[in-house]
């Protein structure tokens, strides 16, 4: 419903070269209670008043000098694009054609010269009723647009909040600080911006690694948490980790989802065909789930877990190195190993006070397993 208020508020702009008509309606305009009515006589300055005003309503003469009233309209279908134009055309002329055109130009209705006061009250009021209410679902539909779009953001922002929270969940069964999956998350971004990925497919990837070990939920604690070497069935045991993730996360079509499955069932994969569980190779392997691979390796070395002490970056890094091209995609080792400041930087930045560095002691069997599991 629009208020009587609301109309006398309205903007209305007069273009005509006869002043006796602009001043004959502004003052029958102003008498009614508008408060908004600017006219002028010269259609040249048309586009710039308009544009100043932003009017309500456009009064607008068709004959006349330097721009007639059809290119004016031409102007404000240009400036208002698919938008409702609000024109009531000025016009002596009872020719079918004069109001054919203008109607086809964008015109909403005709006034005949001479004026009447009563119908151009009625006539105008008609108008910017119905202007003021284009406006109001205008408005409307912004409004839910806008509502939809945060709504849309929250679910999205939960789902990876969830995402985030189930991947802790796994990485507390044997990391009871769950910060490796943050850490290891953007240091995959880092080298997958290294490597040239687009801002998409860095986004898609910050939201999917931290998920690559859900499956570790579904290890027991008495081979997850085991001091010792794993046996030959408690590595086969491990090993379905992979499998459990690729299990939970599968099911759903949506880019996110069916990156996180390839990256949970695919980064323990190796360039050469000995990794698990597919024993895929080189490039066959998931481009995200080679840079995972990398990454994860890395952090795993240089992080205290239930059954090793850290390591040291040169030693990590020394690891990584005599792994080039057997477990690791060799360009991505090189990006890596040459831009390990960038990774150091990461790592110290989510990293907690347990996470300090331990010195001296030697690689063992146990520790070499840290690079597979």
């Amino acid at each position: 419903m629009i208020l009587k208020q609301e109309l006398l508020k309205s903007r209305i702009l007069i273009i005509d070269d006869n002043p006796l008509n602009v001043a004959f309606l502004k003052k029958i305009l102003f008498a009614e209670g508008y408060s908004s009515v600017v006219g002028i006589t010269d259609s040249r300055k048309a586009e710039e008043i308009y544009l100043t005003l932003k009017p309500d309503l456009v009064l607008l003469d068709i004959n006349m000098p330097h721009i007639d009233g059809y290119r004016i309209m031409d102007m404000l279908k240009k400036i208002e694009g698919t938008s409702y134009i609000p024109v009531l055309v000025l016009t002596a002329s009872q020719a079918r054609e004069t109001r054919i055109r203008a109607l086809s130009e964008g015109a909403q209705d005709f006034l005949t010269k001479p004026f009447e006061k009563v119908e151009t009250l009625t006539r105008i009021k008609n108008l910017l009723r119905v202007r003021l209410l284009h406006n109001n679902a205008k408005n409307q539909n912004i409004i839910l647009e806008q509502k939809v779009e945060e709504r849309t953001v929250q679910l999205r922002t939960t789902r990876l909040e969830i995402i985030h929270r189930l991947g802790r969940a796994a990485e507390y069964r044997d990391n009871d600080t769950g910060s490796h999956i943050i850490r290891m998350s953007h240091m995959c971004v880092q080298l997958g911006r290294l490597a040239g990925m687009t801002a998409q497919k860095l986004d898609l990837l910050l939201d999917t690694t931290p998920m690559h070990d859900i499956g570790k939920i579904g290890i027991p604690d008495k081979i997850l948490l085991k001091q010792g070497k794993l046996d030959a069935e408690e590595w086969k045991i491990m090993q379905t980790h992979t499998t459990i993730g690729a299990n939970i996360l599968d099911g759903h079509d949506s880019e996110l989802m069916t990156s996180a499955r390839d990256i949970a069932l695919t980064h323990h994969e190796k360039w050469d065909g000995s990794g698990y569980p597919l024993n895929l190779e080189g490039l066959g392997i998931p481009f995200e789930s080679r840079i995972t691979g990398i990454v994860d390796t890395f952090d795993a070395l240089t992080s205290r877990r239930p059954y090793k002490d850290p390591y040291p970056t040169d030693k990590a890094c020394a690891i990584i190195k005599e792994e080039q091209g057997k477990h690791f995609d060799p360009e991505l080792t090189d990006l890596f190993l040459n831009n390990i400041d960038k990774f150091i930087q990461i790592k110290n930045k989510f990293s907690n006070k347990e996470n300090l560095v331990l010195k001296n002691f030697q690689l063992s069997d146990r520790d070499k397993a840290a690079m597979r599991l």
